[in-house]
């Protein structure tokens, strides 16, 4: 059987980051399915309800908190290598062939710590971009794409207006400024080690100073 595995998340400031993968028989995988990035929200949210209800896709999901990405004994690359794998050992069986989007400049490395972190005796692929040209790779970067977002959405329930989590975003500076000023400190889901937040936390400091 073909597993495809995929992160989501890796830049963001706030929230997790979520790896997904799916088995499946490749006559499973819808014609329409491609990178997570090229497709709109709409058609991200039915693809992903699609593998999910399909009795031949099985679906594997992990998640890595903030916390745990703040970790100093960690970085972004081992982790991305542990999400991928967890998400992928939850589906794998002995046999299957396994192809992953690297998330290390050194594809063949990613992929044999990939391997070497799934129980199951899986033959793991590894190749950049892969979520652009195999169809399990891309319903992997879609099912994991959704699941971050809906993470997000639950912090918007949770604190209002947060944008799309990612430094880039003025809502979500906006959102962290704002949140500091109000509570003295980042909030719980917010990534403490970004240079984002060290940055919102020094404004914060000079800011204060600034009232004496």
């Amino acid at each position: 059987m073909q597993i495809g595995a995929d992160e989501a998340g890796k830049g963001p400031v706030l929230g997790p980051m979520v790896a997904a993968a799916v088995r499946a028989p490749a006559d499973a995988m819808p014609d329409d399915v491609d990178d997570s990035k090229r497709l709109t929200a709409s058609r991200r949210d039915a693809l992903a309800e699609r593998l999910r209800n399909d009795a031949a896709v099985e679906v594997g999901v992990a998640v890595v908190p903030p916390a745990r990405i703040d970790d100093p004994e960690t970085d972004m690359n081992a982790l991305t290598v542990a999400a991928q794998a967890e998400a992928i050992a939850a589906v794998a069986a002995d046999g299957d062939a396994v192809r992953v989007d690297a998330g290390d400049v050194d594809a063949g490395r990613f992929g044999r710590r990939v391997e070497d972190g799934v129980d199951a005796a899986v033959t793991v692929r590894s190749e950049h971009r892969a979520d652009e040209h195999h169809a399990h790779v891309a319903a992997a970067s879609v099912v994991a794409k959704v699941a971050r977002d809906a993470k997000v959405e639950a912090l918007a329930e949770a604190y209002g207006e947060v944008g799309s989590g990612y430094p880039s975003d003025e809502t979500t500076r906006t959102f962290l400024a704002e949140y500091v000023r109000e509570h003295g400190d980042l909030p719980a889901c917010a990534r403490a080690s970004w240079s984002t937040c060290a940055d919102v936390l020094a404004a914060a400091e000079q800011s204060s100073l600034s009232e004496f």
